[in-house]
């Protein structure tokens, strides 16, 4: 059963930039689980590709403004502040001790979240956890539909299955942090319906136990795009990645069938995030 959960962070001390990156938010994650299960905290170390999780970057509440170099509160005008669907994915001023913070965990693997369910029943919000030099308390866990929070949410994939239309032929997805795909030796920032549905197709059939044929994508073809080019850092340089929105067409003669299929890999977006480095906080998405 896949579960987007929105954890709530407090830090009790200033967090540098330099600990805000998806590195450090992996290892926090790995903290996470190993407080529970040291075994599987070991074992997800270990994994150097698949991983049935997902991390977003560290989100501000109210994170149309920055912080001033004082550690103050900045209004960023309007005509700079990034579209609302994005996120912030790149920090370069400290966090000062007492923001209000959110982060989104997803995990995509039934077995992985019965693993934790000791961490979220026994959160204590007074028990500092280490992000490089700060301390930060989790304030509190949302893993049901928020109407503030559109990251909260979860389902099973037979009901995402079942739940999803046998008519819609319009699929819009928002990337809300940089996107990118691999493509023989070398990555690839453009969302073709490949690379999007493929990744997403690779996932599902891993871990929902029903698992789709690729036939379907033939019929898929891109019919709107507005996205843009980000770089992201990383140790051993940067990566491009795509931000913004993209809608695929389902043309032909798709039957029920396919059309269903399409339109739940669409909603498991919110669950898998597409492209490469989901578990260190790319590729977050969602339908438009």
């Amino acid at each position: 059963m896949p579960h987007s959960l929105i954890v709530n962070l407090q830090p009790r001390s200033t967090i540098p930039p330099g600990y805000l990156t998806g590195k450090h938010f992996h290892a926090l994650f790995l903290t996470l689980v190993s407080s529970v299960d040291q075994q599987l905290g070991d074992r997800l170390h270990e994994q150097k590709t698949e991983k049935a999780f997902t991390l977003s970057p560290l989100q501000v509440v109210g994170n149309r403004r920055e912080q001033g170099r004082k550690g103050r509160q900045e209004t960023v005008p309007s005509h700079l502040s990034p579209p609302p669907h994005f996120l912030q994915y790149h920090h370069t001023q400290p966090i000062p001790a007492g923001t209000l913070c959110w982060w989104r965990v997803s995990l995509l693997d039934d077995a992985l979240f019965g693993h934790l369910t000791p961490l979220w029943l026994n959160l204590n919000p007074t028990r500092p956890w280490h992000l490089g030099p700060a301390d930060l308390v989790i304030t509190s866990i949302l893993g049901t539909p928020q109407s503030t929070q559109p990251w909260a949410n979860f389902s099973s994939y037979t009901q995402l299955y079942e739940q999803a239309s046998d008519q819609n032929r319009q699929l819009t997805f928002v990337f809300s942090t940089p996107a990118t795909f691999r493509q023989g030796k070398y990555d690839s920032a453009l969302p073709t319906r490949e690379c999007v549905f493929n990744s997403l197709l690779h996932r599902w059939n891993r871990y929902s136990g029903m698992p789709f044929s690729d036939a379907m994508l033939e019929f898929l073809f891109p019919s709107f795009f507005d996205i843009q080019t980000e770089l992201v850092n990383h140790p051993d340089g940067k990566w491009a990645g795509c931000m913004g929105t993209i809608s695929f067409r389902i043309l032909g003669d798709a039957d029920a069938i396919a059309i269903k299929q399409l339109n739940a890999l669409a909603d498991f977006a919110l669950y898998a995030g597409v492209g490469r480095k989901t578990p260190m906080g790319m590729g977050m998405c969602r339908r438009g």
